[in-house]
């Protein structure tokens, strides 16, 4: 069995699954084909697997790859972990909004900066996609890149591959969390959310019938500080907990980042990206430098979904998992055809996408919005319309709520700019 990496130059998100992988006894012996276009970091991510490896006493078969479609050659899984432009293009995403008065906390998923991450993106999506179908058409694409739900959207409608599936963990992290919050174990605690990444919700939390939202309330009435949160006060004012944190969730409604009262109030934490950023760039040398010297490094699983699945997919072991996909019936009030984020049934067959039915109306009016702003960033792609970057922005909740129409449509002229030919030649213009 081969597992192709694309963007193994990611060292730390790249060690972390294998750490996971590895822990599988099963998965002991794959094939990891480990490809980026940055040779230095590529070599990094190698010895770092081969490292993880030998703690956990595994003999895996190690390949690494500058050409993308030698190390999909035959792959099983292809795991997506690329960041386009890297920390350049990040800094790009938060510092010309931010001249234009425009906050941003991750900048990954909506908004100014989620909206040109998918577009300097999406070609390499596209050359991927090609690329599957050419040497590994049976391959299931297992993508992390962000933003989540328009890259899903965009691999469907952009190259036909059918077997894709984004991750992300947010609903696991977010129940280990509130299960702490109401101190009660979490292998006791039933859960069930549904929405869009980023923007799902906690749709039932019990333990043996018990309602843990009456312990949530409870916990939340006696603790001042907690209030101090934004999805605290999200979950407060529309009855459903959000499963990212607050600092996700403050960029993807109109009510927290243009007010200076509700910063202070909930202590968002404006370009906070950018240290974790700057702490990921400084993780890689430290690796690269422990390597080299011949010392330890550190090696920890991450619960992540890819292992599970791959494991599941391998040896019939049925799992539960969160995954992003194209909604067809599985939540009735949302679009069809855009991305959302649902409980997967995983097993021999592959990855099974279970029906969520309706959500509650005022949480389906927020993920609406979302999706209607990524299906006019993914059309802007796919139909070489660059009107429709601007007219996605004009939608983004958060966007409008700082800008004027008219500077929105400067600041989309600005970052087009900016990113120059990291997008698709059709949309390399602006429209001032």
């Amino acid at each position: 069995m081969k597992i192709t990496f694309v963007g193994a130059g990611s060292v730390v998100f790249t060690q972390g699954l294998l750490a996971d992988l590895f822990a599988f006894p099963e998965l002991g012996g794959v094939h990891i084909a480990l490809h980026d276009i940055d040779g230095e970091r590529l070599s990094t991510a190698e010895r770092a697997g081969r490292y993880i490896a030998r703690e956990r006493g595994v003999s895996p078969r190690f390949t690494a790859h500058l050409d993308r479609r030698e190390a999909l050659a035959g792959a099983d899984f292809v795991i997506n972990i690329v960041q386009v432009g890297m920390a350049e293009a990040t800094r790009t995403d938060f510092d010309v909004p931010a001249a234009f008065g425009v906050r941003q906390t991750i900048a990954d998923t909506l908004g100014v900066g989620g909206i040109f991450r998918a577009l300097r993106t999406f070609p390499l999506l596209r050359a991927l996609g090609t690329d599957i179908a050419a040497v590994c058409p049976d391959a299931w694409l297992l993508n992390y890149t962000n933003p989540m739900a328009m890259n899903v959207q965009y691999l469907t409608e952009a190259t036909g591959l059918t077997r894709v599936v984004g991750l992300c963990h947010s609903v696991y992290w977010t129940m280990r969390g509130l299960a702490d919050l109401v101190d009660v174990p979490f292998e006791e605690v039933t859960y069930r959310a549904a929405g869009v990444n980023h923007q799902a919700w906690v749709l039932e939390f019990t333990r043996d019938g018990e309602n843990l939202y009456r312990r949530l309330d409870d916990v939340i009435e006696s603790d001042p500080e907690l209030r101090r949160r934004v999805r605290v006060d999200m979950y407060r004012r529309l009855g459903y907990y959000p499963t990212e944190t607050s600092e996700h969730s403050s960029e993807y409604v109109p009510w927290y980042l243009h007010h200076d009262s509700e910063i202070e109030r909930l202590r968002i934490p404006v370009g906070n990206y950018l240290d974790i950023v700057e702490e990921n760039t400084a993780e890689y040398e430290r690796t690269r430098t422990a390597l080299a010297a011949g010392e330890p490094l550190t090696v920890e699983g991450t619960m992540e979904y890819a292992p599970q699945i791959i494991h599941s997919m391998v040896t019939g072991t049925p799992r539960m998992v969160y995954g992003n996909v194209p909604n067809r019936g599985l939540i009735e009030n949302l679009p069809a055809g855009g991305t959302v984020e649902v409980p997967c049934l995983v097993d021999a067959s592959g990855v099974q996408p279970t029906r969520a039915g309706m959500l509650p109306p005022q949480l389906a009016a927020l993920n609406r919005t979302y999706l209607s702003m990524n299906d006019l960033v993914v059309k802007a792609a796919v139909e070489d319309e660059p009107r429709h970057i601007r007219h996605a922005a004009m939608t983004d909740a958060a966007t409008a709520a700082a800008l004027t129409v008219d500077q929105i449509w400067h600041l989309c002229d600005e970052m087009v700019r900016a990113h120059g030919d990291r997008l698709q030649p059709s949309l390399r213009v602006t429209l001032g």
